[in-house]
């Protein structure tokens, strides 16, 4: 029998790595969630956060918070369910964060998503306002959403500025242009693996202009997994090979990236460092 080729032993990096966005409490990983976290800690990851995309999905990031050191939560509302958001599930949301304070660091994720449209966009709109509005009151960093929606999502970011706690936009796939005002906003810009993707070439010349203080890195599991998984499940320990295509796009090594980029996540979400996987 042909022996599986592990491709993380291929990439060495000494320093730790966080993934800023993550399901881990998606049905992909419910018959090998140790097995994954442990590949996670042996590729150096020190922190994942794991994002809840309604209540449910919510409360089990939480869960999965208390029972995994490393593990955090953040909690939202996808745009894709906001059709059927009631006010019960807000007061949800601010029961679990005044239960949870120390396991929940962000909150969504959150926006508007014109390319599938679940829900209807004013409805999108409407509650996209109303959790900014509360992740301010919980005084959490955002996770932004956003397909097919940027002049929209950065006229209602706008409304909301200055943030207090400031955020992301998850899983970047603007232009150099659209990163700038991003940026301009007081947020950081996430590189999922996509940027390992050859038909990238818009990502890949927006990670070659930002500067690396305004990036972080995530999977965005179990969804686009990097080159050479595409098509695959992804996992946190796959972020190596984001985090190295990083490297060769700005000219540095992976360890400068790493440094840079989990310092990043760490002051945005708050991270203890000693709590890791």
């Amino acid at each position: 029998m042909k022996k599986k080729k592990n491709y993380h032993t291929e990439i060495s990096c000494n320093g730790s790595l966080v993934d800023t966005h993550c399901h881990l409490d998606m049905e992909s990983y419910a018959d090998d969630l140790l097995e994954v976290i442990g590949r996670a800690k042996a590729a150096r990851i020190s922190h994942v956060i794991s994002i809840g995309i309604d209540i449910k999905s919510s409360k089990k990031a939480v869960l999965l918070a208390q029972r995994l050191s490393g593990i955090k939560a953040a909690i939202g509302i996808h745009p894709h369910y906001t059709d059927k958001v009631s006010e019960e599930d807000y007061q949800h949301l601010r029961s679990l964060h005044k239960k949870y304070p120390e396991h929940i660091v962000g909150y969504g994720e959150i926006g508007l998503d014109y390319a599938k449209k679940h829900a209807k966009p004013e409805n999108q709109r409407r509650h996209f306002n109303r959790q900014l509005e509360l992740a301010r009151e919980l005084n959490l960093p955002i996770i932004i959403h956003n397909r097919d929606a940027n002049a929209e999502t950065l006229e209602i970011l706008k409304t909301h500025t200055p943030f207090v706690r400031s955020g992301l936009m998850h899983c970047f796939s603007g232009d150099e242009k659209f990163a700038e005002d991003v940026i301009d906003m007081g947020l950081l810009i996430s590189i999922p693996g996509i940027v390992t993707f050859k038909n990238a070439p818009q990502l890949h010349r927006v990670v070659q202009s930002v500067p690396l203080e305004k990036m972080v890195l995530e999977t965005d599991g179990p969804f686009l997994s990097p080159h050479p998984f595409r098509g695959k499940r992804n996992e946190p320990a796959h972020i190596l090979f984001t985090a190295q295509q990083v490297a060769t796009l700005k000219g540095l090594n992976i360890d400068e990236v790493a440094e840079q980029t989990s310092q990043n996540a760490r002051r945005l979400f708050n991270l203890e460092k000693t709590q890791t996987l």
